[in-house]
């Protein structure tokens, strides 16, 4: 059993890491090209509300997976993403051009017009990567159902190929050297569309519905009731980001705090983050372990895994050779890095048990649970700040704190919810 799960669950964790350290190259060539500072703190801060308005779509994959199990019921899935995500790139372009965002990017944060300029254009030109996210998302739900995780995996591992050929092609070019910022958004869009690519093939060779299978039987309702527990927690999840952001942009030294939580979001994300996909491992396996007692052992193990990779990575000198050598920040850079870094050993446990909870949630599609955690995410992450900020913790350290803690409190909503139900 437990070699079933880890095959189910291998290409998925791959994924996820793939795409960490694919962000670490985006990372590395930003950090190699003039202007660095001020490019990683634009990304950052533009990444931050794409991430937030992309949060609504976050759950699509699991939508699809519970939802849609035939072509009918698949097809108003479809259209019901396509929806949302025009929605989301209507808003995120009403960000990058009229006068509410210009308000919200360099009135809000008090930044200089020539970083707002920067997040503008990084927002505008991004807006494509909404469409094709969400649709890909969707895809791979039904992926997930049949059980070809493989498949996203190859996708993701393609779309990082392509980031990666494009950060090294870009890094040369005068035009790129001369406005540092389109490497980013140039590299956004390739990987965005290269993933679509691949799941697009994947998803007309392997899935298959039986003629005539369905009847067209769930209703918008049905999703709507499904997927606004899950929407609002995860705009709530992501609104974490812009909010920190909000607060180290204020600082006195605030464009290079951006710039290291730019860096160590990406690269402390790397041992726990893979871990969100055990969420999936109840809805698949439920008929072949009812009581679902080898999926938590496996979660367990999983958890203490995530824990001694974070100990290895962040409280040893490999940190150095990850910031000095495959990101290239200077030494003062990685200095203030360190912190933050080691500070993410924490979340290791607490996403193993969230990751357990949402399982149980989807499989039960009680996701009305949810929705009480992430606000009381937020308001922690808020006491947090302010909090912290008193007693004496600023920048990147101060960012990563009120982060963990946000963590904890809508883990433990969850888990009260979940025994109230």
């Amino acid at each position: 059993m437990y070699l079933r799960l880890s095959r189910f669950l291998l290409p998925l964790v791959l994924t996820i890491v793939i795409r960490e350290f694919g962000g670490q190259f985006l990372n590395a060539g930003m950090a190699r090209l003039p202007h660095a500072t001020e490019t990683l703190a634009a990304y950052g801060l533009a990444w931050g509300f794409v991430l937030l308005i992309l949060s609504p779509l976050a759950q699509t994959a699991q939508m699809s997976l519970v939802l849609a199990d035939n072509r009918p019921d698949f097809d108003k899935a479809q259209r019901f993403v396509w929806a949302i995500a025009l929605l989301l790139a209507a808003i995120q372009i009403s960000l990058a051009i009229t006068p509410l965002g210009r308000w919200v990017i360099d009135d809000l944060h008090h930044i200089g017009p020539a970083l707002g300029d920067r997040v503008r254009m990084i927002l505008l030109w991004t807006t494509p990567v909404i469409l094709v996210r969400g649709v890909s998302l969707l895809m791979a739900g039904q992926l997930i159902r049949i059980k070809r995780t493989a498949v996203v995996s190859y996708a993701t591992g393609a779309s990082i190929a392509v980031g990666v050929g494009l950060v090294f092609g870009l890094l040369p070019v005068e035009a790129i050297r001369a406005r540092p910022i389109w490497l980013p958004i140039i590299a956004a869009v390739g990987m965005a569309l290269t993933e679509w690519g691949v799941l697009v093939g994947g998803f007309r060779r392997y899935v298959r519905w039986g003629t005539g299978e369905g009847n067209g039987a769930l209703r918008y309702r049905e999703i709507v009731n499904f997927v606004w527990p899950l929407a609002l927690t995860m705009l709530v999840q992501e609104f974490s980001r812009p909010l920190i952001n909000l607060f180290i942009a204020r600082q006195s030294d605030g464009a290079l705090a951006l710039a290291v939580l730019t860096v160590v979001y990406a690269l402390g994300q790397w041992p726990f983050r893979w871990q969100n996909e055990m969420r999936n491992l109840s809805a698949a396996f439920h008929s072949e372990d009812p009581g679902l007692h080898h999926v938590r052992r496996f979660m367990l193990l999983c958890g203490l895994l995530s824990i001694s990779i974070s100990l290895s990575l962040f409280w040893t000198p490999v940190r150095d050779l990850l910031l000095l050598g495959l990101i290239g920040v200077d030494p003062a850079f990685a200095a203030e890095s360190y912190i933050p870094l080691q500070l993410f050993v924490a979340f290791s446990p607490i996403v193993a048990f969230r990751a357990w909870l949402h399982g149980l949630a989807f499989w039960r599609r009680q996701t009305r649970v949810m929705a009480p955690s992430g606000p009381l995410r937020l308001t922690a992450i808020l006491l947090a700040l302010v909090l912290l900020s008193w007693a004496g913790l600023h920048g990147a350290t101060l960012g990563v704190a009120s982060l963990l803690a946000g963590f904890s409190a809508e883990t433990a909503t969850v888990w009260w919810g979940m025994g109230r139900v």
